[in-house]
């Protein structure tokens, strides 16, 4: 049995003559938060409602807290997952407190654990109005607080900050962190590539229904071997140029700026020789900022790459 608590291993579905989902594998351990990455109609939704086994894949298994999703136990496993879908649809004629109940039934929550819920959502004030007056950003915690119900140990989020300011999407990240040192398993559907950034252990990028690449930011970025850019700018006029001081680094490229500054930039195994150099030159830049590639660069790359990358980390 996989160490996974969630495990995806040769998952096809097709409708008719498309491939929704084509041979996707890849795992989720205990504790993370995992990002599902692609553009619109990639097949992430789809791959979702497998995992939830509201679908069933035509090959290929998937097991959900070491259940598989086809198997007579996956019923009581599904009252250890919270779902939040990418379009929430709530009653609109109930009130908060009223759909929470609602819900806590469904799952045979004790409904003594709502109220706590929506003080934590911050829906308290707005508990016995009705649904219909709820701003879309109310209706999108209303949604979180249902797939909080029951203490679930593995979340399946899609599109969660959807009509979230910033303030409520910190506050929403900040609690998946506090759900993670608790032991729960999170993985998230987001089109929102920089909130994922800095917020993933990993992630997979899935393109036409395939995973083009799985692993850590890191990993990914190694893979495609995208090049760091540092920024450098001198306080004062110097001698010569710093291409002179880079005249070791042939792959490095160079673009000076009128005001003093330039953008380097250089494969990632010269990005610490490249600072050495600059650092230990007789007028070393009064200010360094590196940049490493970001997510949407990641992104970009797998996006144009050809469909079968061999170096893609899985």
């Amino acid at each position: 049995m996989s160490a996974s608590v969630i495990d995806v291993r040769g998952v096809h579905k097709r409708y008719g003559e498309v491939f929704a989902v084509e041979d996707v594998s890849f795992g989720v351990s205990a504790g993370r938060l995992y990002g599902l990455i692609g553009h619109n109609g990639a097949g992430k939704s789809t791959l979702i409602r497998l995992m939830l086994g509201l679908l069933a894949p035509d090959a290929g298994s998937i097991r959900i807290l070491g259940e598989s999703v086809l198997g007579p136990r996956f019923r009581e496993v599904r009252r250890r997952i919270g779902y939040l879908p990418e379009n929430v649809s709530l009653y609109d004629n109930l009130t908060g407190s009223e759909t929470l109940r609602f819900y806590a039934d469904m799952k045979s929550v004790d409904p003594r654990a709502c109220a706590p819920l929506l003080e934590r959502l911050q829906l308290t004030h707005a508990a016995h109005r009705p649904v219909r007056t709820y701003s879309k950003g109310m209706r999108q915690r209303l949604g979180f607080a249902q797939a909080l119900l029951g203490d679930p140990r593995v979340l399946f989020l899609d599109e969660p900050t959807s009509g979230l300011d910033p303030e409520g999407i910190r506050e929403f990240y900040r609690m998946l962190q506090n759900l993670k040192q608790q032991g729960v398993t999170v993985l998230l559907s987001s089109h929102n590539l920089a909130q994922l950034q800095d917020r993933v252990d990993g992630l997979a990028l899935i393109r036409g229904g395939r995973l083009q690449a799985a692993g850590t930011i890191h990993e990914l970025r190694e893979a495609l071997n995208l090049p760091v850019r540092i920024h450098a700018a001198w306080h004062s006029r110097i001698d010569g140029s710093p291409k002179d001081l880079l005249g070791g680094f042939p792959g490095c490229t160079i673009d000076m700026s009128r005001d003093g500054e330039c953008t380097i930039s250089c494969p990632q195994r010269d990005k610490v020789g490249v600072l050495s150099a600059l650092l230990a030159a007789d007028h070393a830049p009064g200010d360094l900022r590196v940049q490493e590639p970001s997510l949407e660069d990641v992104f970009l790359g797998y996006s144009t790459a050809p469909e079968e990358n061999d170096n893609a980390p899985v």
